[in-house]
């Protein structure tokens, strides 16, 4: 089981894709006869929040020049669990013929993902009341309480999916403590839940275009007689797993002992050759 490298980057791109939602958020800034004065485009890294928290309490002197920049957004990870209430039935697969010419005949197969629940926290850090409010406010009314991306999740498989992104809470915190060489952070915690799957390794294996069965009439004998062959292929027999097809079936009828030899694809006698009639 273990061994195997494989990487589909799936966590990668929910992460990406949670990251995408929130990269173009703006704010705009009035004066009191309600002229536009500024308009600026909110930054979003991903970082704990404890460090921009520690950056902003390093540059709070007065005398310092290059500070952290607020308003801005930032997301980490906070938890990964596995979700029993959306698990898949385990011994069916995915399968995708290879579109390559060289590889016409081959089968790519893989089993059912397995579901697990990501656990981020997106924080909108402002230094004022009104931009925080302006950036939580063109949030929120999207999540009701969840917003549905769709995800290339395995390309090679032709697999696409609609992954859940769930807001559970929003929470509020105002770093002010009264000290005028501190510099006030407002802050706004929304915390999500992303609910996705995690794929296998993905297996490839010839298509099975013929299947042939040989019928005995007494297999108690050192040398039993087939009396008839069986043999199943498909119609046509270009057609690959995916298409519309149907299939041809030939009935053929023995009076020897050989059976099929599957190495070279022949009849062969085995055992003590039948005895003639004559």
């Amino acid at each position: 089981m273990l061994g195997q490298q494989f990487y589909h980057e799936t966590m990668r791109k929910v992460i990406i894709s949670f990251g995408t939602l929130f990269n173009n958020i703006n704010l705009v800034r009035k004066n009191n006869a309600g002229t536009v004065i500024q308009t600026m485009k909110v930054p979003l890294a991903y970082g704990p929040k404890q460090k921009w928290l520690t950056r902003l309490d390093a540059d709070a002197s007065l005398d310092t020049k290059v500070a952290i920049t607020l308003p801005r957004l930032g997301f980490e990870i906070q938890n990964l669990s596995y979700d029993p209430t959306r698990k898949l039935n385990r011994v069916q697969k995915f399968k995708k013929v290879k579109s390559s010419s060289d590889d016409s005949n081959k089968l790519d197969s893989q089993f059912m993902p397995v579901p697990y629940n990501l656990d981020i926290e997106l924080y909108a850090m402002a230094k004022n009341s009104d931009d925080a409010l302006q950036i939580v406010e063109q949030v929120l009314p999207f999540f009701q309480p969840d917003y549905t991306l769709t995800i290339n999740d395995m390309a090679d498989m032709g697999i696409k999916r609609d992954i859940p992104i769930v807001l559970n809470s929003v929470s509020y915190e105002d770093s002010y403590r009264g000290d005028y060489a501190e510099r006030r952070a407002i802050i706004y915690t929304l915390a999500f839940t992303s609910k996705f799957y995690l794929y296998g390794p993905v297996t490839s294996a010839k298509v099975i275009k013929t299947v042939q069965v040989d019928q005995y009439a007494n297999l108690q004998d050192q040398a039993p007689k087939r009396e008839q062959r069986y043999t199943v292929t498909p119609d046509p027999v270009t057609a690959d797993s995916d298409d519309d097809f149907g299939f041809n079936e030939t009935v053929s009828f023995f009076q020897d002992a050989k059976e099929r030899d599957s190495s070279t694809g022949t009849d062969k006698l085995t055992g003590n050759p039948p005895l003639s009639n004559d």
